[in-house]
């Protein structure tokens, strides 16, 4: 059974950072592509950023320079650095581990940018 547990969310002014995890656990996690989503109130859940298991990222224009996805495969443990954050990025924060065959969603983190 593969889990997928985000962490990191809260409250931040704009200009701040935040950094979010994503712990997998159930399966060898070196296989798995990694990305983020977010869903902010009102609006459809959106890609953010993807990282494969092959080391390439790509972001969604909007976060492009200021976020940054990364991953540490000896914790099981996927990151999504966020800098620079605007009141538009607030959302819930959605984690997913894709294989070829199917993908494993995370419950989601609040991350809410206001002053």
């Amino acid at each position: 059974q593969v889990q997928v547990v985000e962490s990191g969310g809260g409250l931040v002014q704009p200009g701040g950072s935040l950094r979010l995890s994503c712990a997998v656990s159930g399966s060898i996690f070196s296989n798995f592509a990694m990305g983020w989503h977010r869903q902010a109130p009102g609006k459809q859940r959106e890609w953010v950023a993807v990282l494969t298991s092959g080391g390439t990222t790509n972001y969604q224009n909007s976060v492009k320079g200021r976020f940054t996805i990364s991953r540490d495969n000896a914790k099981n443990t996927a990151y999504l650095q966020m800098n620079r954050l605007k009141v538009e990025d607030t959302a819930v924060y959605y984690c997913v581990a894709s294989l070829p065959s199917r993908a494993f969603w995370g419950q989601g983190t609040q991350v809410t940018v206001s002053s």
